[in-house]
């Protein structure tokens, strides 16, 4: 039984867990770089520990460090939330040797399909489709060609411990592999440490679906439905939403049997999501994520199940409660990642502090946010903000909602991509659900700002009254110094507000 659970990260996830924790009576623990001293995560927490500077490297990243703290504090548990650690095998083991709980699969399991060429393999090996490409990593130029002439262009250049992107590189032709195997290498070993690649073909206008499952430590494991995740700028996604409007009854039920299958067959345990590329009526294994996803919310809202809740408890022992059948969707439900990025500059991350925020309320809309009026937020970091999601009885119905939500936000002080996203609730492939990973690349216009956004008009009234409301005031928490946070020595923990 988990009693006491540290929190692995930052931002809107770290949020999400410290309230999905307080919920079981679970005292939830959280861990802080300096810039993030008065961050929600930390406020919200029962304790929370200071553990570096700014740099991730030395802070979220440290895992010898928060091991530290979780034996410090008593913690008997481990979150890693996305990012970070929460995909690195080495990090579950040391958990786990530490003779505490990773609130997550083995590490065994996230090695293999933390190496997409291992992963791929088996996956093939189980029966579970894949893209055609090559099983084993390239070594060098002229293996790529060979393997890529084998494939048929265009073929994709991929790192094979790989993620978000990086370190891969389409390949129209032949003349163009080398630049790109060289530029892929040298992208893998930076984010990485590992310049392995491998190929695999490109496919020209595929969905991005992915499943999402729950597997237990009794051998019990379900799928809760798909989500569409097309809209990408980068390959990071930017609009979520479920179910996917592309599948039919038949593909919906093959698809999510394939997930369990693919689960199955590496007896995976706690939540995880199976990503396929969809294309013609066929779906293919991209890979799969060993943890809570940022998109999580949308299944959530549409099967009534809480993930985040169910990776804990299956963590502490307890099987889950319902079967497949039990499984029902209801209605449609539409993420927005509301992010630190500037749609006029092709969503390049920005930076600046959070000087007004309000957020939507109202019938279907939910808010997991990691920000608050005064935080400030720098290139340290993820651009994430938080996640605005919506449900409707229909699609139609809430993509409405989500136009009216988004609105309604508020947030001034630094550019953010809900202008975008606003933008894209109106367009008509999108409403007819015209989807593709090829998206933004076909509707470059949504990343240009109107002449007459009557949005516009609505914010600089609202940012002038609000100016004039606090004419002669400061904002006070840019005011708040290191030694007013209450905390004795690096190591020691403080009480939330509620103390």
């Amino acid at each position: 039984m988990i009693r006491s659970l540290l929190i692995a990260n930052r931002g809107e996830i770290a949020v999400r867990i410290v309230r999905a924790a307080r919920e079981r009576g679970i005292r939830a623990i959280a861990v802080y770089s300096e810039p993030d001293r008065l961050a929600p995560h930390v406020l919200e927490a029962d304790e929370a520990y200071l553990i570096g500077p700014a740099a991730s490297s030395e802070s979220y990243l440290c895992a010898e460090r928060l091991i530290e703290v979780a034996e410090a504090s008593g913690a008997d548990a481990i979150h890693p939330g996305y990012g970070f650690l929460a995909e690195r095998s080495f990090f579950a083991k040391a958990v786990r040797d530490a003779g505490l709980v990773f609130v997550g699969p083995s590490p065994e399991v996230i090695a293999v399909m933390g190496d997409k060429t291992e992963a791929r393999r088996y996956m093939k090996n189980v029966g579970v489709p894949i893209i055609p490409g090559v099983t084993e990593p390239v070594s060098n130029v002229e293996a790529a060609l060979a393997a890529a002439h084998t494939i048929g262009f265009p073929v994709l250049v991929k790192a094979a411990a790989g993620g978000g992107g990086k370190g891969m590189r389409k390949v129209q032709d032949a003349h163009d592999l080398e630049a790109a195997f060289e530029a892929a290498e040298r992208e893998a070993l930076s984010a990485f440490g590992d310049g392995t690649l491998y190929l695999e073909r490109a496919l020209e206008r595929p969905r991005h679906i992915e499943v999402q499952i729950l597997a237990d430590m009794q051998g019990n494991i379900v799928h809760l439905g798909e989500r569409e995740c097309s809209i990408q700028r980068r390959h990071q996604k930017l609009i979520e939403e479920s179910p996917a409007t592309a599948l039919s009854v038949r593909e919906r039920l093959s698809i999510g049997q394939t997930a369990v299958q693919a689960a199955r067959a590496i007896d995976y345990e706690g939540a995880g999501t199976v990503e396929f590329l969809y294309e013609d009526g066929k779906y293919y294994f991209l890979e799969m994520n060993t943890r809570i996803q940022v998109e999580h919310p949308v299944t959530e809202l549409v099967t009534g199940i809480d993930i985040v809740d169910w990776q804990i408890r299956i963590a502490s022992g307890e099987p889950l409660d319902f079967t497949q059948d039990d499984v029902q969707l209801s209605g449609h439900a539409i993420e927005c990642r509301i992010t630190a990025e500037d749609p006029l500059t092709g969503l390049l991350p920005c930076t600046g502090t959070v000087d007004r925020l309000q957020v939507p309320t109202g019938p279907g809309v939910r808010w997991d946010g990691g920000i608050r009026e005064g935080s400030y937020i720098s290139r340290h970091y993820d651009p994430l903000l938080g996640k605005l999601i919506v449900h409707g009885k229909t699609r139609a119905d809430a993509i409405s909602r989500m136009a009216r939500a988004l609105d309604e936000f508020l947030l001034v002080g630094l550019e953010n991509s809900v202008s975008f996203q606003r933008r894209v609730m109106d367009e008509p492939d999108f409403v007819e659900g015209h989807l593709s990973i090829r998206y933004l690349e076909e509707h470059p216009e949504l990343l240009q700002k109107s002449d007459s956004d009557p949005n516009d008009f609505r914010l600089i009234a609202i940012a002038a009254a609000l100016l004039e409301l606090d004419e002669g005031r400061q904002t006070r928490i840019s005011q708040v110094t290191p030694e007013m946070s209450r905390w004795k020595s690096e190591w020691w923990p403080w009480k939330s507000v509620k103390n």
